[in-house]
């Protein structure tokens, strides 16, 4: 009785052991997964998708996701070049392009991008005024994704998109900034006032200048302006006439002949 129970036991045991084996030896990755091998330790290529075979205890793997990861850098206190503290956050948009640099070259490039992240975030808003922060955010989104990705290329990670997205500043400097707003409108509007008066001016000097080149075109204002006048027929407006006028009317008298009819 106790030999069969010791073969049973022995199959049980050797069942386990493939199947452990097995374990080990099988692996399966996802479309968007790679496999890094290290063959005893040493670095033998990259693998996936899809069903890979390791040999036990000779081939190990680290598992690598090639999406996008959304990283969140916390907020930052940075002082801008014109001395005013601030607060500001910002998101990171990043890759794995390249699986075996991502795992040989750096430990975790979770947390090395991370660092990084947040240093440059202070390093470059540090270089510009408050104004630069709150009106050239697309430039300066720019300049931090270049020095990232110049930097993360190294580690075989691909910086995409960075986006400021908090800029936090005191409750003092916001009514600063709203009375510089208010001191620039008004300052443009005296300005456009100012051109505006300037251009009527010019508008009124060339009028007078070709009045007074051309005498006729004086008399036909004059009658233009007596029209005008006259369309109101509740008011009655008593003016000289003119000597120009009286003159030339005087003339035109003189010149008609008997019988004709006035025009």
């Amino acid at each position: 009785m106790l030999a069969p129970m010791l073969d049973w036991a022995t199959w049980i045991a050797l069942a386990v052991v493939l199947a452990m084996i097995l374990a080990q030896a099988i692996k399966i990755l996802r479309e968007y997964e790679r496999a890094v091998i290290f063959t005893l330790g040493r670095f033998s290529g990259v693998k996936g998708p899809g069903l890979i075979l390791l040999i036990p205890i000779i081939q190990q793997m680290v598992r690598v996701s090639l999406r996008t990861v959304v990283l969140d850098v916390p907020s930052q206190d940075v002082i801008s070049r014109d001395n005013v503290s601030v607060k500001v956050s910002a998101v990171v948009y990043f890759r794995v392009v390249d699986a075996d640099r991502a795992v040989i070259a750096v430990e975790d490039y979770l947390a090395a991008t991370s660092q990084l992240a947040q240093t440059t975030l202070r390093s470059v808003l540090g270089k510009h005024e408050l104004d630069e922060m709150l009106a050239e955010r697309d430039k300066l989104n720019k300049d931090i994704q270049a020095i990232l990705d110049s930097q993360t290329d190294a580690w075989g990670v691909k910086v995409a998109n960075v986006e400021i997205k908090h800029v936090d500043i005191d409750e003092s400097m916001v009514r600063a900034i709203a009375r510089q707003a208010e001191a620039e409108r008004n300052r443009r509007a005296r300005i456009i006032n100012a051109e505006g008066e300037q251009q009527a001016a010019q508008t009124l000097v060339d009028a007078a200048t070709t009045l007074a080149r051309e005498p006729a075109a004086m008399q036909l204002r004059y009658l233009n302006t007596l029209y005008d006048v006259g369309a109101d027929k509740n008011s009655t407006i008593v003016f000289p006439m003119p000597i120009e006028l009286a003159g030339l009317l005087t003339r035109l008298a003189e010149g008609a002949r008997p019988g004709d009819r006035p025009a």
